[in-house]
């Protein structure tokens, strides 16, 4: 190759970046964010380049047709492959016919390696030709058979440690085990206790039961237990909700000694606890949970759509005791009637044979690259993360409020989610902050290029660039 043709260019690839072609994607992009590659510029042919790598033809192919897809190049017949106009923004503005850069939904990285939908035909094609398949392809009573209830405690070991299966429930994602536990502890118009920013589901099911939401003060470590302790005095609750590690949305993940103090005031005055541990098994070195500290009062949740893929739709759900889990299984069965056998044999098998824990392992990398680059854009004053998260928590400086902010991105083709959907009481003062989740992004350059449009837009005076909305 010669420079002769302006397309000399060759993308460096860190040791660790993963997939060859998604390397090299993500090169593109970081090229094109930086002015590496201005628009316009012709990239070496796909033989050339793969010649210079020392890699296949279809690695390079697959990589431009990867870059093409996230609006970073054009390709013309007979002319070659060239870099979209529009420089850095590209990556992070709408373009003709394009969606715009999800920061706004909380779900995991789509995984290359493994390669995720790989696996699930893979794993649904052993399903569906064993011998006892049948099985799998009717209706089922009970909340998981003895094989799913084990393997469930199983999974759920590093936050809870030895648990007994016959505790264990297997549900349909979280948010119907969320509706029957709450619905099974509180009538209408009794109180549940949550912090002042809390899950959107957690709001959309207390309205649908008609239950309310009483919110109780925080600081750096979560619920604070003397706020906690009052709202029990004064209030007469009937369960508290919490989400205690990688709060959604704020990111907070409170320290053991915070969870020991609000186990203590709950079981001083008997009160329920709902925990929401969707996020507790992506630290590498998971904190026990709630339930270890009371267990006789807890309701633990654990959904696989945040550690491994909403496509699989499946949590589980365990109960302070047997008892509870026998009542527990009644009211799943009038809402929902079953999981679903085929999603469960499936999870059962990847658990069993170290597939689940393997995704697992590749989202906690990728979530803790994407935090990376997170910490290396936004400024460290601004943002709550954890460091191997789906999402940080953005606070806005002065004069910048959520909603002109989030409609400044949202022009440049950018969906973050205001601390509006997650107030528990409507009448406090807006918190000014934004949640950003680093998970849809289709890949490291596509996040890299929304994040700097984000910074960029922290550094601006607010209300600028707003003259044109009557």
């Amino acid at each position: 190759m010669t420079s002769s043709d302006n397309s000399d260019w060759l993308p460096r690839l860190a040791p660790d970046s993963g997939p060859i072609y998604r390397a090299i994607a993500d090169a593109i992009g970081a090229a094109v964010a930086d002015g590496t590659l201005p628009p316009g510029r012709r990239l070496p042919t796909h033989r050339a380049l793969a010649e210079a790598l020392g890699v296949d033809l279809t690695t390079v192919t697959r990589a431009y047709a990867e870059a093409r897809r996230r609006g970073l190049l054009d390709a013309t017949v007979g002319r070659g492959t060239f870099v979209r106009g529009g420089g850095a923004r590209a990556i992070s503005r709408l373009g003709e016919g394009q969606a715009p850069v999800d920061l706004g939904m909380n779900l995991p990285p789509i995984l290359d390696d493994p390669p995720l939908p790989l696996l699930l035909q893979q794993g649904f094609a052993r399903l569906l030709t064993e011998g006892h398949v049948a099985g799998r392809l009717t209706y089922r009573t009970g909340a998981g058979s003895a094989a799913e209830k084990a393997a469930g405690a199983t999974w759920l070991e590093p936050t809870l440690g030895a648990v007994a299966p016959e505790r264990v429930l297997v549900t349909p994602g979280a948010q119907p085990a969320l509706t029957t536990v709450l619905g099974s502890l509180a009538a209408r118009g009794e109180t549940v206790l949550t912090d002042p920013l809390t899950y959107p589901g957690l709001r959309g099911l207390a309205a649908q039961l008609g239950l309310h939401l009483l919110a109780v003060p925080g600081d750096a470590d979560g619920m604070l237990p003397e706020a906690l302790d009052a709202a029990c005095r004064d209030q007469a609750p009937k369960a508290l909700y919490l989400v205690p590690t990688m709060h959604n949305p704020t990111a907070i993940t409170m320290p053991p000694a915070r969870r020991a103090a609000i186990a203590e005031v709950a079981l001083r005055h008997a009160l329920p606890i709902v925990e929401d541990d969707a996020y507790g098994l992506l630290p590498a070195q998971p904190l026990p949970a709630i339930a270890t500290l009371a267990p006789s009062l807890t309701f633990h949740v654990a959904t696989l759509s945040k550690v491994i893929s909403p496509a699989l739709r499946l949590a589980f759900l365990v109960a302070p005791d047997a008892s509870w889990a026998t009542r527990l299984t009644a009211a799943l069965r009038a809402q929902v009637l079953m999981a679903s056998p085929l999603l469960t044999g499936l999870i059962v098998d990847w658990i069993a044979d170290g597939t689940a824990h393997a995704v697992l392992g590749a989202i906690q990398r990728e979530s803790a690259a994407r935090q990376r680059i997170a910490r290396e854009i936004l400024p460290a004053e601004a943002i709550n993360a954890h460091p191997e998260g789906l999402h940080l928590w953005l606070r806005l400086p002065a004069p910048w409020d959520r909603l002109h902010f989030a409609a400044h991105l949202r022009r440049q083709g950018l969906a973050v989610v205001t601390s509006d959907a997650f107030t528990v009481d409507p009448a406090a003062a807006p918190v000014a902050g934004v949640r950003l989740s680093l998970g849809a992004a289709p890949g490291r350059a596509s996040l890299r290029g929304a994040l700097k449009a984000v910074a960029e837009a922290l550094a601006t005076e607010a209300g600028a660039g707003f003259t044109e909305i009557v």
